[in-house]
């Protein structure tokens, strides 16, 4: 489980490094408008993102956990199918609101991502399922390589601007496009996106993915809407672009608080799932006892670590003109980053009640309990955004939606689980007295 979990963890520390980093740059090198403009390009892109690839994903995950070879190239067959259904769908879609809308995407913010977005759904196929692949075999190792492909080749894409060219918004596009072909070329190259087996998929298999998926799809785009609602709302009322590219600072910062909790709850929930098929009950519970334990102490340390520096982190990712008050908003991008890491304590829980939700096939209740937490939340933003005009009731509001989902997600899942709160933190305290005695037990052996 360690290992696993190392890997996994390693991994989304370097994505996260280039990630931020390139973000860094790109804030530093184009104007607050067309930074507003990126940001909403990728945000917009995100959610549907979370449309196309929730309809199958988490059930691929969880059926080829406990699956026969057989099996598994039905499954992997019918991923291909309905990924690429679903991808042409959504290109349609997005193609004929901007040949129909276009005076009103023009004057938007959003024509980055009615224009370019249709092409990329088609680009970014493949990577992205051979990571769905890829992370239900638990081979963490080639995770990694191939988000380095993609987080890395565009990072040095925005380092070498920054140094020697002086790129437009569109051609730093076109750049990002390059770079998600040649990231899905590596993938179906190395045969990790399932496409070679499209021929194999069955009805049965179909079936069962679309079934679990009706639920699922839901629930990613609704977790990504918690996330970029803020964004969609702030962008649509008067504050306008620049309170967007304000706002996205300490957004993008939260990502920080969140590299240990997808990497751990990555390796979580192959893990609770095979438990479940397997009938075995107290394992399943014992896995979410350990994460969820380990995973909020962990918090409270990132958390407070979050709040003392958040000047310091504001300044490194975008530049001392984000870290005084806002001449034109009013807004503060520390304050809001404090915020956000009083919401971080809750994360732990919040998504191990989700996983643990999926992982024992109550993917319909997950929908739910994520339904209830959007609707907390764009309540909460529209008005904290159109009644007090405030950036900081708009994180408060996160807060808000948390503690409605953590309520949710542990009662549903303790009525399937008869769970005992007391062995979260108890199962908590022994992961790392656990680990603090392997780690001295190696120290003896050295010396």
């Amino acid at each position: 489980m360690r290992e696993d979990n190392f890997l996994s963890l390693t991994g989304n520390l370097v994505i996260a490094f280039f990630g931020l980093s390139g973000f860094a740059i790109l804030a530093r090198s184009i104007s607050v408008d067309d930074f507003g403009q990126w940001v909403l390009f990728t945000a917009a892109g995100a959610f549907i993102e979370m449309f196309r690839f929730g309809i199958t994903n988490t059930g691929l995950i969880r059926y080829l956990s406990g699956t026969s070879e057989e099996q598994r190239i039905s499954f992997l067959g019918s991923n291909a199918v309905i990924g690429t259904a679903a991808t042409a769908i959504v290109a349609a879609i997005i193609l004929f609101c901007n040949i129909y809308f276009d005076t009103a995407i023009q004057h938007s913010g959003y024509q980055l991502f009615f224009k370019w977005y249709p092409l990329l759904a088609f680009i970014n196929l493949p990577w992205n399922n051979a990571l769905v692949v890829l992370q239900a075999d638990r081979l963490y190792g080639k995770i990694l390589a191939l988000k380095a492909i993609n987080s890395v080749g565009f990072f040095l894409v925005l380092l070498i601007n920054y140094f020697f060219f002086s790129m437009t918004l569109q051609e730093i596009v076109w750049a990002y496009l390059i770079i998600n072909i040649i990231t899905s070329l590596v993938s179906m190259l190395a045969q990790w996106d399932g496409l070679q087996y499209i021929r194999k998929a069955t009805a049965a298999s179909s079936k069962t993915l679309l079934h679990f998926g009706k639920y699922t799809t839901f629930t990613l785009v609704g977790t990504n809407l918690l996330r970029s609602a803020d964004t969609f709302i702030i962008s649509l009322s008067p504050l306008g672009n620049a309170a967007v590219a304000l706002y996205s600072i300490p957004l993008k910062l939260t990502e920080l608080q969140q590299i240990p909790l997808r990497s751990f709850a990555a390796t979580a929930f192959p893990k609770m799932s095979k438990a479940s098929m397997q009938h075995k009950i107290e394992e399943v519970k014992a896995v979410f006892y350990a994460y969820a334990g380990a995973l909020t102490y962990l918090f409270i340390a990132v958390s407070l670590f979050t709040f003392v520096f958040a000047d310091v982190f504001v300044l490194i990712l975008a530049g001392k003109k984000y870290v005084q008050t806002d001449p034109v908003t009013g807004f503060n991008a520390v304050t809001i980053v404090r915020v956000f890491s009083l919401y971080g304590l809750l994360l732990p829980i919040d998504r191990m009640t989700g996983i643990g939700l999926d992982s024992i096939n109550k993917p319909g209740v997950n929908a739910l309990k994520v339904l209830f937490m959007v609707i907390a939340n764009i309540a909460g933003d529209c008005i904290a955004i159109f009644m007090f005009k405030s950036l900081v009731l708009v994180a408060v509001a996160s807060i808000l939606f948390t503690v409605v989902g953590i309520w949710i997600g542990m009662y549903f899942l303790d009525k399937e689980l008869d769970l005992r709160y007391s062995d979260i933190f108890s199962s908590g305290i022994k992961f790392y007295r656990s680990l603090l005695q392997k780690l001295q037990h190696k120290k003896v052996i050295t010396v």
